[in-house]
Order: structure tokens, then sequence, then C-alpha cells
């Protein structure tokens, strides 16, 4: 037998030994309920997902663009080709020889890029253990096919003993390989191509930002998720489609804030569950504040609990930002499991943390968050012409006022735009002590059933009333009643206020005079109208429209920084090593902005309880009124 036959021989075992440990892991996911994916559009779009719309976001790291391309595509292309040296043919052309070393060169310099990103020293980001060897294997498996291949190629000019070597050392890395597919860092390749094809949100390969929440069978026998059990196959296998790249830890803004979060490990814990065990083998960054080790798992034992894989802090440390969910580039849905395990916590258990069990009673009572009178939502309206609309009545724009409302300092807000659209002669309403809470509160606080009881009968009360259109200036209710409302029958053409106003001002119905002053003001894009709706130009352009010296932060757009407002996280209030608000206000204080222009009630208020000197923190809504009365 000659070196380059053992080769062959090697990589067919490596193949071999790699299905039977694909298969005895997928074999954990049976635990989990159906899936309802269909599974053969899914695999047709496979190629497409994986070259265009995974590459898409790991792109957005050029270096591991390029070394994840080398690697993968040096290694599946060149093992290939081994196994298919099995035909006599083949293995006998010198010209296949040459085309398995060409790829096994490629797959050295993408070995090589993966040791450069780990050695001498990993980013903090990175898991270590395991994947600080993944780099020698793939190198030992690269290099020794390298030179069987080029010895084979240039007819055998090598000594045997030296040839044999190389065939020996490319055994060693191969096997080491195949042996990381059931438990190691190649668990992600083959699980990865499974979840591409199953993803539970298809949409999002459609170019759509698939983010509503999915409804909840509030008639099921358990309400959310107690154990991986109660989460669909697809679902169990999108967590071992996790390589620990770490973009979503660095992207949370809890774990940057050093609460008890990190949807890495968050991620990690839900596929170390799969078998029975500790996470005391997890090489990445812990939860802060929480030591490894002392958390156990397995598939039938509870995943929330102070011993359990997951401790209850954790789980209500998420604003739901989806900022994990943006960065990730296999599209894993980490929100989706949080949320999924909150309605276990809140529907089964009645488990809510602060002030969440108060807040979700009142909701549950008086249809508002604090048990106001819903009539006095309209109160910060005195002195203005603010249009009630009745059932059978009609108007062109329906305002959502949102829970804002009853705010005094978001009232500045609403009072500018009702304001700016009696200027630009808007027909408008509002629905008065008809309006409930949209429900968003309840829905990310785990409570579906106080959600779909708003939801169908805000929808009941919209559907008694004749209008075009919704606007409202609260990104949570814009994204509500636009996304998730259909669900339940509810269908509105909804616009958030700053697309409304910039078309206003496109449209010349709204005429604002050019602000001097030179100062430099900075945008925080909201995570409900940014990363859930993708609506990050509009607000950008009604500003530079008012002449304004605008600045970026160094997280904005899509991968804008939450001021931690959402999710209920001010109402959880679990603690931290500083607050995500002020994270965010340094990061404003940066650009060397002095006002920073917000578009969100629930921006407005995290950002003003920053402490200290700070830039004046204004709605894009006042923005525009000064600048529109500025030009009389």
């Amino acid at each position: 037998m000659t070196a380059s036959s053992l080769l062959i021989a090697v990589t067919v075992l490596v193949a071999l030994i790699v299905v039977v440990e694909a298969v005895r892991r997928a074999s954990l996911w049976r635990i989990g309920r159906p899936a309802g994916v269909a599974v053969l559009p899914g695999l047709l779009a496979l190629p497409k997902r994986y070259l265009v719309d995974v590459h898409h976001i790991v792109a957005r790291d050029p270096y591991a663009a390029r070394m994840h391309a080398l690697v993968a595509g040096g290694l599946l292309g060149g093992a290939v080709l081994l196994v298919l040296g099995v035909l006599p043919p083949l293995r006998e052309a010198r010209l296949y020889w040459a085309l398995v070393a060409l790829l096994f060169l490629v797959m050295v310099v993408g070995s090589t890029l993966v040791a450069r990103r780990r050695i001498p020293v990993k980013p903090q980001r990175l898991s270590g253990g395991r994947f600080q060897t993944l780099p020698w294997m793939l190198a030992a498996f690269a290099v020794g096919s390298l030179i069987v291949a080029l010895d084979a190629a240039a007819g055998r000019p090598l000594p045997a003993p030296v040839a044999w070597l190389a065939a020996l050392v490319a055994a060693a890395g191969g096997l080491g390989l195949a042996f990381q597919v059931r438990r190691g860092p190649l668990r992600h390749a083959f699980a990865g191509a499974v979840h591409l094809v199953m993803h539970p949100r298809q949409a999002r390969f459609a170019g759509k930002r698939d983010t509503a929440l999915i409804p909840l069978d509030l008639d099921a026998p358990k309400l959310g998720t107690e154990q991986l059990g109660d989460l669909s196959w697809n679902r169990l296998a999108s967590y071992d489609a996790c390589i620990q790249c770490g973009r979503c830890e660095a992207a949370c803004p809890a774990f940057a804030a050093g609460q008890p979060l990190n949807p890495k490990k968050l991620i990690q814990d839900l596929a170390t569950a799969l078998e029975p065990g500790t996470d005391a083998f997890y090489a990445g960054s812990p939860y802060p504040g929480v030591p490894l080790g002392r958390g156990h798992g397995g598939p039938d034992l509870p995943l929330i609990g102070s011993d359990a894989m997951i401790r209850p802090e954790t789980l209500w440390s998420c604003t739901t930002c989806r900022a994990c969910v943006e960065e990730c580039p296999m599209m894993i849905e980490h929100v989706d499991a949080i949320v999924s395990l909150r309605r276990f916590e809140t529907l089964e258990r009645g488990a809510v943390p602060g002030k969440g069990a108060d807040v979700l009673s009142e909701l549950r009572a008086a249809d508002e968050a604090s048990g106001r009178p819903l009539a006095a939502r309209t109160d910060f309206a005195a002195g203005l012409t603010l249009p009630v609309l009745g059932p059978g009545e009609e108007t062109d724009v329906l305002v959502w006022l949102g829970e804002g409302a009853y705010e005094l300092r978001y009232g500045r807000t609403l009072r500018a735009l009702v304001r700016l659209m009696t200027k630009a002669g808007i027909r408008f309403a509002v629905l008065g002590a008809d309006e409930r809470d949209c429900g968003d509160l309840a829905r990310r606080l785990g409570d579906e059933a106080t959600f779909q009881r708003l939801a169908r009968d805000n929808i009941a009360t919209l559907a008694s009333r004749r209008f075009a259109r919704i606007v409202t200036a609260d990104p949570h209710a814009f994204h509500v009643l636009k996304n998730e409302y259909p669900a339940f029958g509810g269908r509105y053409d909804v616009i958030h206020h700053t697309a409304f106003l910039d078309a206003l001002v496109s449209e010349g119905r709204l005429s604002p005079a050019a602000r001097g002053g030179g100062d430099k003001i900075a945008y925080h894009d909201p995570c409900y109208l940014g990363r859930y709706n993708g609506e990050v130009e509009a607000p950008r352009r009604l500003l530079d429209a008012l002449g304004l010296d605008r600045v970026e932060m160094e997280r904005s757009r899509l991968k804008s920084m939450c001021c931690g407002g959402g999710g209920g996280a001010p109402i959880t209030d679990i603690p931290g090593e500083k607050r995500i608000a002020d994270i965010r206000m340094d990061q404003v204080r940066a650009t060397g902005a002095t006002v920073v222009a917000v578009a969100c009630p629930q921006c407005t208020a995290m950002l003003e309880g920053v402490t200290g000197p700070r830039p004046e923190v204004k709605d894009v809504a006042e923005l525009l009124l000064e600048a529109v009365e500025a030009a009389r």
C-alpha cells in the first residue's frame, strides 16, 4: 500500500466516523416536538443559505470570513475528492492528485489563519478548550494531505518513509477532527446545515425581518418551555449549530453591564443539557458573577433553577433587543428561547421577579401597566385639539398613543407630534379611553395569555373604526401592531412617527428651518425600530433635513446598543456592575454630541435617567417642531 492509498483509506474511515458521530448527536434531538418545516425546500435552498445569507453575516468580520471560506472550502473539497479516490481511475491520475493538493493548500492557508486568530493570545469572546486544539488538528490533516497529494501528483519522488509519515500525520489530524463532531467544535458543521435547512424562521432567508414572536397555544397541557423536550427538534438542532464565536456575547448589553447573562453561554447551556451533566467543561466567558460547574442539566431536568443549567436571574436579564440574533452568523434565535422559557416561569410558576408580578396584575385587571384610568391617557394634550375617534367614525390617521402617554416627558413628544400633524393639515384622531395597552410588555415578560386578550380586545375596538393607517411614536407598539397582531386577525398599515414626519417634510407639508449653532447631534436607534423592523434611514433623513451636524456613534443602525429599557428589564431589575443606559450614554459622549436624538419613549426615559453631565435628550418630533416654528 502506498502513502496515497493509506490517505484515501483513512479519509474514508474519517467520513464514516463523522457520519456515525453525527447520527449519535442528532439522535438527541428526537426528544423535541415536531418542527412543522418542509424539508425539501430547505434542502434545495441550502447552498444559497450557506453561501449568501450566512456569508453576509460572517463577512462583517472580514478576517473570519476569509478564514472560514478557506478552511471549510479546502476541507470539504479535499475530503470529498479523497473519498472519491476509492475509484481506481481517479487515484491513478496525477491530475487528480494535483487538484487534491490545491484544495489542501487552500486549507493550509485557512488553518494558518485559524491559528493566528487564537495563538498566542485568544480574544476573550472566543471559547477555549477543544477550540484551542482545533487549529493543530486542521493543520495536521491539511499539511499531511498536501504532502502526500504533491508526492502522488509528481510521480512519488519522496522517500517512502517521508510520504508515510505525512499520511500518518494527516490520519491523526483527520481522526481528531472526526471525534470532534459529537461534542466538539465540528458539531457546528453538520448541525449548522440541518439548522439552515429546518430554520424555524424561514422568512429570514427571503429578506424579511421575521421578528414577531410566535403565538402560544393557550390550550396546550404545558405553557412555555420547562425542559428541552418542550421545544421543537429543529430548535434543539439550532443550539448545536453554535460555533461559539462570541459575536452575540460582544453585542449583548446585559453582558456588557455585568448582569448574569451571556447569550453564547445560554445557547451552550441548552446544547449541553441534551445529555446529563454540568457546565463545568464550558470554555468560554461565563455568566458574569456565576461560577462554572454549578449548573446541572439533562433532557428530563428543568432548564431554569438555582442549580439548573440556567439561573432565573440570567433569564430575566435579557432586554430582548435582538443584538445577539442580529450578529449570529448561524442565525440562531436566542430571544425566542428566552421568551419561551419566560412563558413557563410566568404562566406555570408565577415566578416573575422584581415588580413584574404587580405590573402583570395591573395589566390583567385594568388593561394598563400601572392601573391608571384609560381615559387619563390623553391628559398630556391639555390645551390642544385632540379628536377622539368613536365607534363607526372615520379618519385618515389613527394615532396610537401608547403606554408612555401617561408620562410627562413622553407627553412632550406626543404634543410635538400632534402640533406637527395639525400644522401639516392631517386629519387624525385617537381612541381615547378605548385604547388599551398593546400588550408588548406582557408578552415579553412571558404572559402570553394577557397579551392575547389585550390583542383581541384592541383588534375588536379597531374593527369598529375606519382609518387609513396607524401612526405611533412608540416602536414597541409599532412592532406589535404591525407584526404581531396579524396572527390574531388585525392587519393594519402601521408607520412610525419618524417615517411619517419624514414623508411630510419630503412632500413639503412641513417646512423646517435649518438649525444653526454648530451643535453636534447623535441619533440613538431604538431596538424595536431598527433591528426589529429595519427602519434606520427615515430618522436620519429627517435630522439631516433640519441642517443638523449629525454624528454617528460607534454602535449605530442595526448594530445599535440597547438603552436597557426593553423586554421588561427595568421592571425585573436584575442588578449588574453598571447600568446599560450609562454605557450607552458614554458612547454618546464619545461622539462629542451635545444632543442625542431619540425616537422611543423607553429610550427617552432610560437615557434621561443617566445622572451627571450628559448631552440633552430630545425626540425627533421635538427637534422638528422647533425647526418648523423657527421657519415662521
